[in-house]
């Protein structure tokens, strides 16, 4: 069983149902190379990331609506599944610490304070800024309004890029 998963937002896209190995999972983020956005928690994890780009377009999260207002740059951007007992185990919590709180809000808590995510408010006293490159909260999205559209941008990105590596290890 993997100790966590990493992938691109556009691999995240082609995934419909949550594999097996990944159901363990209840702690995620979603990060570029030098920050990250968005640390969340859930019993399901998979399916609350989903949730989160689902409700984007509708405007009723804030995470989903970040990666529409930032397509098609958002699909470079990483989904992170993590397992709250490991976070935990690294940050060597005491017993009484757990009982004196929920383990999975204490790993959550643990791994926003390490990481100050930009998008982020409760539990974050420092969030990082949100770096300029991308559009702010209040923007509105460019792209389409339309999953299936975005699930097949994503397939024809990840598609191009395929064609590029093999290209690459031919010469």
């Amino acid at each position: 069983m993997p100790s966590s998963v990493t992938v691109s937002l556009k691999q995240w896209l082609q995934i419909e149902h949550c594999p097996a190995a990944w159901r363990g999972f209840d702690l995620y983020l979603l990060r570029d190379e030098q920050v990250v956005f968005y640390v969340g928690q859930s019993h399901a994890a998979f399916e609350r990331v989903w949730q989160h780009i689902l409700q984007g377009f509708r405007g009723r999260s804030a995470l989903g609506w970040f990666i529409l207002c930032n397509w098609p740059a958002s699909m470079k951007f990483t989904v992170e599944l993590l397992r709250s007992a490991d976070i935990l185990a690294a940050h060597s919590i005491s017993a009484d610490q757990l009982e004196a709180e929920n383990s999975l809000n204490l790993a959550e808590r643990l791994l926003i304070e390490h990481c100050a995510p930009c998008l982020n408010e409760a539990l974050n006293p420092h969030p990082t800024l949100l770096p300029a490159v991308y559009a702010p909260l209040t923007a509105k999205p460019i792209c389409s309004r339309s999953l299936k559209k975005l699930i097949r941008e994503a397939a024809r990105s990840l598609d191009a890029e395929a064609r590029r590596e093999r290209a690459a290890d031919i010469w």
